[in-house]
């Protein structure tokens, strides 16, 4: 135990050859705070991204041509306030998915780091990073659900608009009108784009930040943290987006005659590929990347200070 280890030179030694850890707990609290911070920043893109997601979708014209006529096209419509559309959703999902899936992947990197302190290699990374994102995204995905409809219902016709006042009024009338089912509804291709995007984004993240640091060119600082996290952005932004456009559509999805319009993920690719074309798979690419890399950028830059300043104020490090 750490108290026994404390006195004598044996204690001594053991202390100093590994240092001090922040408690799981507040790993897993500083995961969540930074995904939250982070998303304040960015929950206007987010909803620029599920709405060009949704564009076309049973049209045969696209809503909106690009990003930045989608921006002007809510502005007009919806006003300023319509741009934060489902703020409190986008809270709730990162106090759920990212307080997981960065607790679970922080503990995991600690436990399989050698002795001599040397980080597992980059395959291990993206495994551990795939298992962190598959827990976070099952325990996130009513949040997830929430969002999706709170930011896709200003693009509806007045009568058919779901309404949600808030993230809880949404879970809540979800279990009540849909079923308590409905709150996992696309919880697989939900699952799977975590999978991917984690695999991508936390590997890649941790590689180029060691990159960065073996190449002689940078320090350990936010500069650091920056570069990484755009690197990471890109990577992760390619790599997902077609299981994104599945979960985005599959949650959003209404029964129509008393049958899902889509069967599932591999259903949505299939009929997004005919109907809209293969390059449509990207849809949405600029304001996913626009909100992906300055999110990851955001979320490492936060969680890597906030550790920083319990290291130095709680564990004298």
């Amino acid at each position: 135990m750490a108290a026994a280890a404390g006195p004598g030179p044996g204690g001594a030694a053991m202390a100093a050859g590994k240092p001090k850890t922040s408690p799981k707990s507040v790993k897993f609290l500083f995961g969540g705070l930074a995904g939250m911070a982070a998303t304040v920043f960015v929950q206007p893109l987010d909803l620029v991204k599920n709405r060009m997601q949704l564009s076309g979708e049973g049209a045969k014209t696209k809503e909106y041509k690009t990003s930045f006529h989608a921006v002007g096209s809510i502005l007009r419509q919806e006003g300023v306030r319509g741009i934060y559309t489902g703020l409190s959703a986008g809270l709730l999902r990162q106090a759920t998915y990212t307080t997981t899936r960065l607790g679970i992947y922080t503990i995991l990197f600690e436990k399989l780091t050698g002795e001599d302190g040397r980080p597992p290699n980059f395959f291990m990374k993206a495994l551990i990073g795939m298992t962190a994102g598959a827990v976070g995204a099952f325990v996130g995905t009513p949040a997830e659900v929430a969002l999706i409809r709170m930011t896709a219902d200003g693009r509806l016709p007045a009568d058919q608009r779901r309404g949600y006042t808030n993230v809880f009024n949404a879970l809540l009338r979800i279990t009540r009108e849909e079923g308590v089912p409905t709150l996992w509804r696309g919880c697989v291709p939900t699952m799977a784009r975590a999978v991917v995007v984690n695999a991508a984004q936390l590997a890649s993240y941790s590689q180029a930040k060691q990159f960065l640091l073996d190449s002689g060119y940078f320090r350990d600082n936010i500069l650091c943290h920056f570069c990484a996290s755009m690197i990471s952005g890109l990577v992760t932004t390619a790599a997902s987006m077609p299981v994104d456009i599945a979960k985005t559509r599959i949650q959003n999805m209404r029964m129509i005659d008393g049958k899902p319009e889509y069967r599932n993920g591999l259903d949505v690719l299939v009929k997004v590929v005919r109907y809209e074309g293969f390059f449509s798979l990207w849809k949405g690419f600029t304001p996913y990347y626009a909100r992906l890399g300055p999110h990851t950028v955001l979320t490492f830059i936060f969680l890597e200070q906030m550790n920083k300043f319990y290291q130095r104020f709680f564990l004298g490090a």
